[in-house]
């Protein structure tokens, strides 16, 4: 019989950043961003994960789940630290992933981000777009902007997450955290009331839908500065796709509410450090600069690429030109560059002559 907090201790102790729980196959983490089977176990059996997940939720959760067949859920496991869950059926049976969370809220500098992470927090109002595929490390990089706000302003933050990620402890500013579920209904149902709360910046864990798209340019214009994410695979797709949640007749005055309040759009991934231990953030911005807001407004999202490429003097990086960058500097090796990257010609613009030998 495994036992779900005897797996979560394993988990942690391997240094996973998942679990995942299958019905018919042994429990699975993931490593370094591999799954790997957990040795010394068998096959998940339905009760096995059944209880599982009756052990880790309320009665109120498990109705929830047993309605929808759908459960999102965070919490808090001594010894482990704090968990993003979801339960789901597959073939009629429960299947369960479980991230597995750091204790301490990471740092701008502990994760290398770019410094740019630092300049975007301290901005007084508009819209910073957080993009990359799951598990690409959006929230967490969201996390450690809050994390530098804390640290730097006098100011008062209202996050709006489905579930709560990491807690955030009050230093310099004053943080209010609502949940989906516990504490309101629904990201746009809280951004409909957020302004009478008083605060200065709102993070809204994603741009899902019409109603929250438009709720949170409203509190961009409104003069705040609002965090988001998305689940496009860079910067200017993430753009075509708050857009495109908007319909035909509105995506024309989407696209000039957007680029009025747009200041960055920060494209991720995370990647396997040189080695093989561990990973790393390749990361592609997009600042909200006069030549990005007018190809917003006309439309022309096909020739942001082009203009992120040619602005690396203002900050600026494309994907590739964050690959190649992390090559130079030792922390990725050549294979992970040219599996990860779109374009083998931008990469050795940027990283020069050290991929000749690389045919």
């Amino acid at each position: 019989m495994s036992d779900i907090f005897e797996l979560l201790r394993l988990a942690k102790q391997r240094e996973a950043s998942d679990l995942h729980l299958v019905v018919g196959s042994p429990p699975m983490a993931r490593i370094d961003g591999a799954l790997q089977v957990l040795d010394g176990y068998g096959e998940m059996t339905p009760d096995e994960v059944q209880m599982a997940l009756t052990k880790m939720t309320s009665p109120d959760q498990q109705a929830e789940f047993t309605t929808n067949l759908e459960l999102d859920f965070g919490m808090q496991v001594p010894e482990v630290g704090r968990l993003r869950c979801n339960a789901a059926r597959q073939r009629g049976e429960i299947s369960f992933a479980i991230r597995l969370l750091p204790v301490e809220i990471p740092t701008v500098d502990g994760l290398e981000l770019p410094e740019t992470y630092k300049d975007l927090a301290m901005k007084q109002h508009g819209l910073v777009i957080a993009s990359g595929p799951t598990g690409s490390g959006k929230s967490t990089s969201l996390a450690t902007m809050i994390n530098h706000i804390n640290h730097h302003r006098t100011c008062h933050v209202v996050t709006i997450e489905d579930p709560i990620e990491y807690t955030h402890t009050n230093i310099k500013s004053a943080i209010t955290q609502r949940q989906l579920g516990t504490d309101t209904l629904s990201f746009a149902g809280a951004l409909k009331h957020v302004l009478r709360q008083d605060p200065d910046v709102i993070l809204v864990g994603e741009m899902r839908d019409l109603e929250t798209a438009s709720a949170a340019l409203t509190v961009a214009e409104t003069g705040h500065l609002v965090l988001t994410t998305g689940h496009a695979t860079g910067a200017p797709e993430a753009i075509d796709r708050v857009v495109g949640l908007f319909p035909p007749a509105q995506r024309y005055l989407a696209q000039i509410r957007l680029s009025a309040t747009l200041i960055a759009v920060l494209g991720q991934t995370l990647v396997p450090r040189a080695g093989g231990k561990g990973r790393v953030a390749a990361v592609e911005i997009m600042l909200g600069n006069s030549a990005v807001k007018n190809l917003v407004r006309e439309g022309k999202i096909h020739q942001l690429h082009n203009v992120i490429r040619t602005s690396s003097r203002l900050g600026m990086m494309t994907m590739d030109q964050s690959l190649a960058k992390l090559y130079v500097q030792g922390i990725i090796d050549a294979d992970t560059l040219l599996t990860y990257c779109q374009n083998r010609e931008e990469v050795e613009e940027v990283a020069g002559t050290r991929l000749g030998y690389i045919r």
